[in-house]
C-alpha cells in the first residue's frame, strides 16, 4: 500500500505565502469549532454497526477525477492514443515489438500502453499468475490466497485513469472516507479521523484531525505546525529534499512531541512501507501527507471487489490482445544478450531456452530479480550499479478464517499492534469474499525482520509462530471474542489460516535511496526500466507500479515518433562507482520468491 504523490496549486513552490497559510488556519480552526459542537462522528457502536448493514456499493467519488493529478494521467493516456492515430495515418513501418518482462502491475501496464499507441508489446511473466506482488491464486478449498492486502486510495490517478479506461470502475468497492486507529490503551475501543462529504481540501483534512480528541491533544497538534508548513509553503522540493532524513531525525529538527511518533507516525511507517519511523525517509510520510490535505478524497480507500489476477489484471491482459499485443505466462526471463558491436540488447533466453528478439526491451521485475540479470558488459555503469543501493523489504500477509462473524469496522483499520501494521475483514469489504455469518481477516504482519525494525526475524518463523502471535494481538483488538477471556458463548474460533511470505517487496525506503532510482530511460539505447523502484513520484505501490510502466512506454513512444523524453536520463549520484566488471547471477531456483513474488509453504503455490 505504500504512495507518493505530486503537487496541485496548493503546493507548488511560490503558489502559497505565510499570508494565504495563515488565512487557511483561521478559516479552517474557525470551521473546526463549529464542526466540534456537532453531533454527527460515528461512535464505537456505529462504526462496527455499519459493517453488518446491507452492503451498497459506492460511487467512485467524484472529486477524484477533478484533481490536477488526474487531469495529467489522463492526458498522458491521451498521448499513447494520438501516437497510434500518427502511426496509422504515416505507415506499419513505426510500429514496434517491444518485449516486456515482468507481468506485474508495472509490466501489464506498460503493455496496455504500448498497445494503445499501435505498437505490438509481447509481455514475458515467470510465473503462472500475473501480478507480481497483487497475485493470488486458490487453494484446495476453493479460497484465494493474496500475497498482500492491497488497498486503492483515492490519490491513485493513474490507477484511477487506468479502471476507467478498462471500464472496471465498478470494481472497486469503496469504504466511507475515515481513517480507523484501535486505541492501543482501550482494547477492543477505536478512534476515527472523519473526512465530512463536501468540504475542500485541505478543509476536510483539518477538519479531522481537529475533530478527533483521543489520539493528540490540541497542544501536540499545534505543534505539527512548524514541521508542516514548509511541506505546504515550498512544496515537493521540500518534500524531496527531506529523504536524507529519518522520520524521527525529522520530527527531532521540528522538536515535534515523542507521542506524534508514538501515536500516528509509526502506524503511517508501517502502512506505507512496512517499516518502522526510525529506519523510514520522512520523505515517505511527507509524500502521503501532502497528497491527503491537497486532495479532498486522496485518503479515501477502496477494495477490489475480487481477487486481483482475475478482477484487475486479466482485463489488462484481455485489452492488449485484443489490440494484437500477448501476454505469455510461465516464461521465465534467465539471460540478457547483448550486441557486441554497441551493448545494445539483442536478444532475451528464456528458461527453456527460447530466444526472444524484439525492437525494445522493457524489465518490469523487483530491483532484486533485475540485479541478478545485470548483464557483465552493463556491470560498470554507473546507471546500473546505482541499484545495489536498493533492495525490497520483507513482509508477510495473513489470511485468518473464523467460524462466526466477527464484530470488525467497515474498511481499512490501524491496528497499532507491535506486529501488525493494518487489517481488514474482508468478508465485509470484498464481494467475492463476502460472508454474512463467518469472517476472514486479511492482516499486514510488519516489520517482519531486523532490517525493517523488528527484534524478532518474523520472516524465518514457522506459520504456526506467526499465527499463534499475530492471535495474540487479535485478543487486544477483538477481546470480546478472541482469546481465552471472551466469554465462551461468543468466542470466535480459529477454522483456517495462511502465510505468505515476501522476501523482497516494495523497495525498502530508508533515508536517502530516492537519488539512486533509475529513471526509465537508460544508456542503452533500446532497453528501458520500469518497476515502482523506478523514478516516479508515487513512490513504491500499486500508483507507483502503474505510473512507472506508464512512463516506460512513453519512453519508447517518444523514441519511435522523434521526440525528446520530458524525464530523460536520469543523472547518477556522485557517490556511485564501479571500476571492477560482475557477472550476473543468474535466478536462482523456481519458486515464487526466485522472480519476486509471495510464497506460502513450501512452494506450492504458482
Amino acid at each position: 500500500m505504500p504512495m507518493a504523490m505530486t503537487m496541485t496549486k496548493m503546493d507548488r513552490p511560490g503558489a502559497s505565502n505565510s499570508r494565504d497559510m495563515l488565512l487557511i488556519l483561521l478559516l479552517t480552526l474557525s470551521a473546526a469549532a463549529a464542526f466540534l459542537q456537532q453531533p454527527g462522528k460515528p461512535s464505537a457502536t456505529e462504526l462496527h454497526a455499519s459493517a453488518s448493514a446491507p452492503r451498497v456499493r459506492r460511487p467512485t467519488p467524484s472529486r477524484i477525477s477533478q484533481t490536477d493529478n488526474y487531469r495529467e494521467a489522463k492526458a498522458l493516456s491521451q498521448k499513447f492514443l494520438d501516437d497510434c492515430v500518427a502511426l496509422r495515418d504515416t505507415s506499419s513501418a513505426g510500429k514496434k515489438k517491444v518485449a516486456i518482462f515482468g507481468g506485474g502491475l508495472s509490466g501489464l501496464a506498460c503493455a496496455k500502453y504500448l498497445s494503445d499507441a499501435g505498437h505490438e508489446p509481447v509481455l514475458y511473466e515467470a510465473r503462472d499468475i500475473l501480478g507480481g506482488k497483487v497475485s493470488a491464486w486458490q487453494d484446495e478449498d476453493g479460497d484465494y490466497i493474496e500475497t498482500g492486502l492491497h488497498i486503492f486510495f483515492g490519490a491513485y490517478p493513474n490507477m484511477h485513469n487506468l479502471f476507467k479506461e478498462l471500464d472496471i470502475e465498478d470494481r472497486l468497492q469503496w469504504a466511507p472516507h475515515r481513517m480507523t486507529f484501535a486505541m492501543q490503551e482501550l482494547p477492543g475501543e477505536f478512534t476515527t479521523f472523519e473526512f465530512l462529504a463536501g468540504i475542500p481540501a485541505p478543509f476536510n483534512m483539518a477538519l479531522a484531525i481537529l475533530g478527533n480528541n483521543q489520539m493528540l491533544t490540541l497542544e501536540e497538534k499545534i505543534k505539527m505546525v512548524p514541521a508542516l508548513l514548509p511541506m505546504l509553503l515550498e512544496g515537493q522540493s521540500f518534500i524531496d529534499a527531506q529523504d536524507e532524513k529519518s522520520v524521527l531525525a525529522f520530527m527531532q529538527e521540528y522538536s515535534m512531541p515523542e507521542r506524534i511518533n508514538e501515536e500516528i507516525f509509526i502506524a503511517m511507517g508501517k502502512a506505507l512501507d512496512f517499516i518502522d519511523p526510525d529506519k523510514l525517509s520522512m520523505t515517505v510520510v511527507l509524500t502521503a501527507m501532502n497528497r491527503f490535505i491537497n486532495e479532498a478524497d486522496g485518503s479515501q480507500t477502496a477494495f477490489l471487489d475480487g481477487n486481483p489476477p482475475e478482477r484487475l489484471c486479466k482485463p489488462i491482459k484481455d485489452w492488449v490482445e485484443k489490440k494484437g499485443g500477448e501476454i505469455v505466462c510461465s516464461s521465465p526471463v534467465v539471460d540478457i544478450r547483448l550486441n557486441e558491436y554497441d551493448g545494445t540488447v539483442e536478444s532475451l533466453m528464456l528458461a527453456n531456452g527460447t530466444t526472444i528478439s524484439a525492437d525494445y526491451y522493457v524489465s518490469a521485475v523487483p530491483v532484486d530479480v533485475f540485479k541478478r540479470l545485470i548483464p557483465e558488459e552493463w556491470s560498470t555503469f554507473p546507471y546500473f550499479r546505482q541499484l545495489d543501493n536498493l533492495e525490497g523489504i520483507p513482509v508477510i500477509n495473513i489470511q485468518l478464517w473464523f467460524d462466526r462473524k466477527l464484530n470488525s469496522i467497515d474498511g481499512l483499520c490501524f491496528s497499532r499492534s507491535p506486529l501488525l501494521s493494518v487489517y481488514a475483514d474482508m468478508s465485509n469489504n470484498c464481494a467475492e469474499y463476502a460472508d454474512d455469518d463467518r469472517s476472514m481477516l486479511e492482516l499486514v504482519f510488519a516489520p517482519c525482520s531486523p532490517e525493517a525494525g523488528s527484534p524478532v526475524n518474523w520472516i524465518a518463523k514457522s506459520d504456526s509462530d506467526i499465527v499463534d502471535a499475530t492471535m495474540k494481538e487479535l485478543e487486544r483488538l477483538f477481546p470480546m471474542e478472541i482469546g481465552p477471556n471472551a466469554p465462551t458463548e461468543g468466542r470466535a474460533s480459529l477454522v483456517k489460516s495462511t502465510v505468505v511470505r515476501v522476501p523482497r517487496s516494495v523497495y525498502a525506503a530508508t533515508p536517502g535511496r530516492n537519488k539512486f532510482r533509475p529513471s526509465q530511460e537508460s544508456p542503452v539505447d533500446n532497453f528501458i526500466m520500469a518497476g515502482d523502484y523506478a523514478s516516479q513520484k508515487y513512490l513504491g505501490s500499486m500508483e507507483g507500479a502503474v505510473l512507472s510502466g506508464k512512463l516506460a512506454a512513453e519512453v519508447i513512444c517518444d523514441k519511435v515518433m522523434g521526440r525528446k523524453n520530458e524525464n530523460g536520463l536520469k543523472g547518477v549520484d556522485a557517490s556511485v562507482t564501479a571500476s571492477e566488471k560482475r557477472a550476473p547471477i543468474g535466478i536462482i531456483g523456481t519458486s515464487p520468491v526466485s522472480f519476486g513474488g509471495g510464497q506460502q509453504g513450501n512452494y506450492a503455490n504458482p
